[in-house]
């Protein structure tokens, strides 16, 4: 079994930060306090981490990885403009080859900004897939459904790839993410959410995210989207949702007591002029609530920890300036979608598996450091991580990912075509 030794490093603890030598054996966490033995050492590589302090790697719960290749396209107008005027016919343009290519740079971005899991909502999932294999991350990959946008054969290839649980593996799962409410109707919802029941797999979709679409559901379906998912019996600990925006008071009440998790995609909402989730009553209320980017189109990146940063601060504007500590916002990027998504990870505990952040000391925005989750939450950004562990192996040292170079050359020549 192969064996890594994080020699010296400090990890952070409530009651302060300690230094620690931490045992990689396989692809688990297994001596974080305990302490090391002779025989522990027997074919390790010891990795010198006394400038380095220890952070557990991000967990991005909503994103569309391949719009990378829509950077910056379409920016500055509201969400159903620039969903069906500017997004939708490009993205029907997009080849297979093109989402393989868009993938590669995602996960290079989110490699490179601490990032080691994904869960995406797209197009052509057997590229994306086949592309986190490669780069040795970790995603949910959602099967996408949306009624405007595909044929009947499709939504029926759709099922069956769901039915065979297609490409599952050790670091890839498929997750049922009807795309919205105003894209999948009831008779459609229903249909998935016995589907999803049955084959034990995840739900995942938009939810709340626009004034416009509470309007729209309301006078549709005479409810609130949450209480459409509760109606059709969706809601529950195997149902996520993203942006949840504009909850009402007996929304909230009703996502919490269904166990249900919401993902939350402030720089999004904001950009995109959606709205301000209530985070100090979502909180207040008990709602599980993780993190997402959503995609490089809206965002425009995938850096979990300026996401993590906005979440913190707008939980203070909205609440008071105790709402949302350090390191509960760190939660929130990390374990609590990981819980989600049935991983044991995210924290750096013996048995977890082996995900993490090496953080450069030496930064200058972790200078001084008096408390290591502050400065990783207010001050640092992605610049200060120097290396990135997924499944107990390397997938960034010293700032470098291997083929980084080819990456951002076929994505820049996939663009140029696009634009063209």
């Amino acid at each position: 079994m192969k064996k890594i030794i994080l020699k010296s490093v400090l990890l952070p603890k409530a009651s302060g930060a300690v230094r620690a030598d931490i045992l990689v054996a396989g692809n688990r966490f297994e001596k974080v306090s305990t302490p090391l033995v002779p025989s522990d050492y027997d074919n390790a590589e010891i990795v010198d981490c006394s400038n380095f302090a220890i952070m557990p790697a991000f967990y991005n719960g909503h994103t569309h990885a391949a719009m990378s290749l829509l950077r910056g396209f379409a920016d500055d107008m509201e969400l159903y403009k620039w969903l069906s005027e500017y997004i939708w016919p490009t993205e029907a343009k997009l080849t297979p080859d093109d989402i393989a290519v868009g993938s590669r740079l995602a996960i290079l971005e989110m490699i490179k900004s601490g990032t080691v899991f994904f869960a995406d909502m797209y197009w052509h999932r057997e590229q994306t897939m086949r592309v986190v294999e490669e780069m040795g991350i970790r995603a949910a990959i959602g099967v996408t459904f949306a009624e405007p946008l595909m044929t009947a054969e499709a939504w029926a290839n759709n099922v069956e790839f769901l039915k065979n649980h297609t490409g599952e593996s050790e670091r890839v799962q498929l997750v049922v993410m009807p795309h919205a409410i105003y894209t999948v109707g009831e008779e459609k919802t229903a249909e998935l959410i016995e589907l999803a029941h049955a084959e034990n797999y995840k739900i995942h979709t938009h939810l709340s995210e626009t004034v416009l679409e509470l309007k729209n559901c309301q006078e549709k379906f005479g409810c609130t989207p949450v209480e459409f998912w509760k109606r059709l019996g969706g809601l529950n600990s195997n149902f996520s949702a993203a942006h949840c925006t504009h909850f009402s008071a007996s929304d909230r009440k009703i996502f919490a007591e269904s166990g249900a998790t919401a993902i939350l995609n402030p720089c999004s909402n904001m950009k995109l002029n959606s709205g301000i989730p209530q985070i100090a009553e979502m909180l207040k209320d008990g709602i599980k609530l993780g993190l997402g980017t959503d995609g490089d189109s809206s965002n425009n990146n995938l850096d979990m920890q300026e996401e993590m940063k906005t979440i913190a601060l707008l939980a203070k504007y909205l609440g008071t300036a105790e709402t949302l500590p350090a390191e509960e916002a760190l939660k929130m990027a990390t374990c609590n979608v990981a819980n989600f998504f049935g991983l044991k990870a995210g924290r750096i505990e013996e048995g977890f598996l082996a995900d993490c952040l090496l953080i450069d000391l030496n930064n200058e925005r972790m200078v001084p450091c008096y408390n290591v989750y502050s400065n990783w939450v207010y001050s640092a950004n992605s610049g200060a991580i120097d290396s990135v562990m997924c499944n107990g192996n390397f997938v960034m040292r010293n700032r470098h990912v291997e083929g980084e170079d080819e990456i951002l050359r076929d994505a820049r020549e996939c663009a140029k075509r696009l634009k063209s």
